[in-house]
C-alpha cells in the first residue's frame, strides 16, 4: 500500500467489532480480566490503551520500525530516551540544536552525571575528536532547528555502529512523509508529534519509534515506568490529525519554497536557511536522503531594528512560538525557542538578534507574500520616519 494511503487509513480497518472507521476513544484505565493469569492485552491505561496502541503500530509501520511509543509530549518522549543512560555517559549532539533539547541536557541530565558535546554531525573528524570511551549515543537534527543544516545519516551512523554508539534522529521536520532515519541506519527516531504529524496546533503530543528488538522492549519498559504517557483523546487527535499529513507537507513544502526565492531577492534580507533552495550548501545531500523539504525557513534581515516592526505589522501570520500546523506562524529565535541558550553559543551558531524563524501554513501563497511585504514596506517606513526626525532634530541644532 502507498504512504498516502496508509496515513488515510489510520485507524479505519483496527475496529473488529462495529467497524467504525474512526477508531474509538477508550478513555478507559482499568480493563477485565477474564479469568486469574489471562489477560485481554490490556490491563492498565498507563501500559497500554487500545486508542493509543493504534496510533503506536501506526507510527512504526509509517518510519519502518520495529515499535512505536506515544508520549504527552516531544520533551517527554525525548526524556525518556535519556533515561537510558547514566551516571558518567556522555552524548554527541547537533550543534544548532532547539533550545528545549538543550535545557533539558544542560539543566537536568547534569544533575545524574550526564554530559554532551555539540558538535558539527556532519564532520566526521569533529565526531571523531569529541568521542570518549563514555560515549554511548549521537542526537541528530536533520534538518536543524532554526538553521536547516543537514547531517548525512547513512555516514555518521555507519561511522557511529563501528563505535557502538546509538543514533537518534529528530525526524521532526521532515516527517517520514520525507524522511525515514531507520532506513538510513538510525535506531531510534523522535517526534515532536505536536508539529507536523498533529499538523492543526491543537495537540501536544511525542512520539519514539524503535528498530531491534533490544532496543524496543527497553523503551516499552521506561514509558511504562515513567509513565508519561499520551492520553486516549490526544492519541485519537494526533491520528486524524496525520491523516491528511501527505496533503499538508506537500502543501508546506511548496508555500516554503515560494516564500523562500520572495525572501531571497528581498532588500531587507541578509540570508535564507533552506534546503530546498539551490544556494542551500546541503541541497544535494537532502535531496539524496530526503524526498522533500520541510515548511520551515529562518531567514536574517539586515538590520536587528527591522525585527521588532516586521512581527508587529505582520497580520495573517501570527507572532507566537511551535510549528508545523496549518496557520503560518513566525518565531524569534533569539529570545523565544533558543532562549536558553547562553548567548555566545547562539552567536557562534548563527541564533543571533536578526534571525526570524517562519513555520510556512497551508494558506494561499500570494496572501502569505502579501503579508510579508506589507511587513518588510512597515520596517522601512518606521527606519525613514525616524530617520527624518533625527535630521530634523539636527537641522534644528
Amino acid at each position: 500500500m502507498e504512504f498516502e494511503s496508509r496515513l488515510a487509513q489510520i485507524g479505519s480497518i483496527s475496529e473488529p467489532v462495529t467497524g467504525a472507521v474512526s477508531f474509538p476513544i477508550y478513555n478507559a484505565t482499568a480493563f477485565r480480566h477474564p479469568r486469574l493469569g489471562e489477560s485481554t492485552g490490556f490491563d492498565y491505561s498507563r501500559t497500554k490503551n487500545p486508542t493509543r496502541t493504534v496510533l503506536e503500530e501506526a507510527i512504526a509501520d509509517l518510519e519502518s520500525g520495529d515499535a512505536g511509543f506515544a508520549f504527552s509530549s516531544g520533551m517527554a518522549a525525548l526524556q525518556t530516551i535519556f533515561a537510558m543512560f547514566g551516571q558518567g555517559d556522555h552524548l554527541l549532539v547537533s550543534l544548532d540544536l532547539y533550545g528545549g533539547t538543550y535545557r533539558l541536557i544542560e539543566q537536568v541530565l547534569n544533575r545524574f552525571g550526564i554530559t554532551a558535546s555539540y558538535v558539527d554531525t556532519n564532520d566526521l573528524d569533529e565526531l571523531e575528536r569529541n568521542c570518549t570511551a563514555n560515549t554511548k549515543a549521537v542526537l541528530i537534527e536533520t534538518p536543524t532547528n532554526p538553521l536547516m543544516r543537514i547531517t548525512n545519516l547513512r555516514k555518521v551512523s555507519e561511522w557511529a555502529k563501528g563505535r557502538g554508539l546509538l543514533v537518534i534522529v529528530d525526524n521532526t521536520l521532515l516527517t517520514p512523509f520525507f524522511q525515514r532515519p531507520l532506513e538510513l541506519g538510525a535506531d531510534l527516531v523522535i517526534h515532536s508529534a505536536t508539529k507536523y504529524l498533529g499538523g492543526h496546533n491543537d495537540v501536544l503530543a511525542g512520539l519514539i519509534v524503535t528498530k531491534g528488538k533490544e532496543l524496543s522492549e527497553q523503551i516499552g519498559f521506561l514509558q511504562n515506568s515513567i509513565g508519561a504517557v499520551l492520553g486516549p483523546n490526544d492519541s485519537w487527535l494526533l491520528m486524524r490529525g496525520m491523516k491528511t499529513l501527505a496533503l499538508r507537507m506537500e502543501r508546506h513544502q511548496f508555500n516554503a519554497t515560494q516564500i523562500a526565492k520572495f525572501l531571497t531577492e528581498h532588500a531587507l534580507v541578509e540570508e535564507v536557511y533552506y534546503p530546498g533552495l539551490e544556494s542551500h550548501p546541503d541541497q544535494v545531500l537532502q535531496s539524496k536522503q530526503s524526498s522533500g523539504n520541510t515548511g520551515i525557513l529562518s531567514f536574517k534581515v539586515r538590520k536587528a531594528r527591522y525585527v521588532d516592526p516586521i512581527l508587529r505589522h505582520i497580520r495573517l501570520i501570527a507572532f507566537a512560538e511551535s510549528l508545523g500546523g496549518v496557520e503560518s506562524l513566525m518565531t524569534y529565535p533569539a529570545v523565544q525557542t533558543h532562549g536558553d541558550i547562553p548567548v555566545e553559543i547562539r552567536n557562534r551558531v548563527g541564533v543571533n538578534d536578526r534571525l526570524l524563524r517562519f513555520s510556512v501554513g497551508i494558506e494561499h501563497i500570494d496572501d502569505l507574500i502579501s503579508d510579508l511585504a506589507h511587513a518588510f514596506d512597515a520596517a522601512l517606513a518606521e527606519e525613514h520616519a525616524e530617520g527624518q526626525v533625527q535630521e530634523g532634530g539636527q537641522s534644528n541644532d
